[in-house]
C-alpha cells in the first residue's frame, strides 16, 4: 500500500493487470484472522473487529424476486433498501426493495429504474429521510425520492457541462441508442455535503464527478477520463464516492475502480493524495475512524483512521481473480459461506453492522453483524 499526496511522494507503479493481480494488494497486518468456513454462520475479520456473516438474511415475498443486485443504503430509522439492476423488460417490477434490521420485508417501489438501477443513497433531513437513485444504461438519470418511494425530482446529464452527447439529458434512452462511450451519461453513485449539495459520480459514463446544489441544480465538474499514465485527479471508472469526515476538515474520495485505487479531493475538486493497491473498488462508507470498500473483486476491507487495512473480510480474491470468465457469480454452488463473490456497495448502520450488496445474477445482500 503506498499513499502520494499533492506534494508528490512517489508511489509504486501498477503494472497493466494490477485490478486483478495480487501484485500491488493491500497487505494485512500480521494479526490473527478469524474465519469459521466450517459454519453456516461464520465470523471473519480480526480481533476487535468481528463480524459474524449471514448471507441468508433478507426474506424476498414470493411475488417479487432478485435481480442483479448494486447497491445497498441505511436510513435513520434503521430501514435497508436495496437497489437491483432489474430488467427493462419487466417494467411493473420493483427495482428496490426495503426491509427492517432482522431482514423482514417491508415494502417496494422504483419500476422506473427498472432496467437501469445503479446506486441509492439515504439523507437523513428534517422533513424525514430522502433517498437518492442512480440509474445508468437505458435509465441514464438521478432522481430523489421520499422514503416511500414517492418521486420528487428526475434528472438526467447536466448539458450544460458541455460533456454529453446530445439526448443524454432525455430518458429512458431511445431503442438501438449505445448507452456506452464517454460522451454518454452513466450514473452511479451519490454522494452528501452537509450543506445540502451533493456529487454524483460518473461512473461509467463521462468519467467525471458532478457538483450539484441543495434544489439538484448543476453547479460544477472536475476529473476527467485518464490513461494508462494514471495521473492524479483523472480517473477510470469513478465507481463511488463518499464525504470523508475523519480529518479536520470533510473531504471528497472516489473509488477510481479500474485505476485500483482512492484519490481524496477538496470539497471543489482540487487533489489531495492518492492511495492504491486496491484491486477493484467500488464505493465507500466511515462509521467513526474506520472506512469501509467494497471490493469487486471478491472481499470488504476495512481501514482505520489512517487508512491502514485492518482487515479483508470474506477475502476471496484468489478464486475470484482466477475466474477470468465471471463464471462464479452465476453459480450458487461455488460459492463459499463467509466468502464473497463480488461487493458492488457496502454500508454500516448505526451499530457498525455492515451491510453487503453483490454484483450477482440472482442478487445477494449478507449482513455482517458486529461481534466486537
Amino acid at each position: 500500500m503506498t499513499t502520494r499526496s499533492a506534494g508528490g511522494v512517489s508511489r509504486r507503479e501498477f503494472c497493466k493487470t494490477a485490478a486483478w493481480s495480487a501484485t500491488g494488494a493491500l497487505a494485512l497486518p500480521a494479526v490473527h484472522v478469524l474465519a469459521k468456513t466450517e459454519s453456516a454462520n461464520p465470523i471473519v475479520g480480526v480481533d476487535g473487529h468481528q463480524y459474524q456473516v449471514d448471507h441468508h438474511w433478507a426474506h424476498l415475498p414470493d411475488k417479487y424476486h432478485w435481480q442483479t443486485t448494486h447497491n445497498v443504503a441505511v436510513d435513520s430509522d434503521g430501514l435497508v433498501y436495496v437497489i437491483h439492476e432489474g430488467r427493462y423488460d419487466l417494467k411493473d417490477h420493483p427495482a428496490i426493495f426495503v426491509f427492517d434490521p432482522e431482514g423482514k420485508f417491508v415494502r417496494a417501489f422504483g419500476e422506473q429504474f427498472q432496467g437501469g438501477g445503479h446506486g441509492i443513497e439515504a439523507r437523513p433531513t428534517t422533513a424525514g429521510d430522502e433517498l437518492y437513485v442512480c440509474a445508468y444504461k437505458e435509465q441514464r438519470s438521478f432522481a430523489k425520492l421520499q422514503a416511500d418511494g414517492k418521486e420528487i425530482w428526475r434528472k438526467g446529464a447536466p448539458m450544460e457541462s458541455g460533456f454529453y452527447h446530445e439526448g443524454e439529458d432525455k430518458f429512458p434512452r431511445p431503442q438501438g441508442d449505445s448507452p456506452w462511450g464517454q460522451d454518454r451519461f452513466l450514473p452511479t453513485n451519490t454522494a452528501f455535503y452537509p450543506d445540502g449539495s451533493f456529487y454524483i459520480a460518473d461512473g461509467y459514463g463521462g468519467w467525471r464527478i458532478h457538483h450539484y446544489d441543495a434544489e439538484g441544480d448543476y453547479v460544477d465538474s472536475f476529473g476527467k477520463p485518464g490513461g494508462k499514465e494514471k495521473l492524479d485527479g483523472t480517473f477510470n471508472t469513478p465507481h463511488g464516492l463518499w464525504i470523508d469526515s475523519r480529518g479536520d476538515e470533510p473531504t471528497l474520495v472516489v473509488a477510481d475502480r479500474a485505476n485500483a485505487r482512492l484519490q481524496w479531493f477538496t470539497l471543489d475538486g482540487r487533489h489531495l493524495r492518492t492511495q492504491d493497491g486496491f484491486l477493484l473498488p467500488a464505493n465507500i462508507d466511515t462509521f467513526g475512524e474506520l472506512m469501509l470498500v467494497p471490493d469487486l473483486v471478491g472481499r470488504v476491507t476495512l481501514l482505520d483512521g489512517n487508512n491502514k487495512v485492518i482487515a479483508h473480510l470474506g477475502d476471496n480474491s484468489p478464486q475470484m481473480k482466477a475466474d477470468t470468465r465471471r463464471t462464479i457469480r452465476s453459480d450458487e454452488s461455488r460459492w463459499q459461506p463467509g466468502k464473497f463473490v463480488h461487493p458492488h456497495d457496502a454500508c454500516f448502520d448505526a451499530d457498525g453492522n455492515i451491510y453487503v450488496a453483490e454484483w450477482v445474477a440472482t442478487g445477494r445482500v449478507t449482513k455482517l453483524m458486529r461481534m466486537s
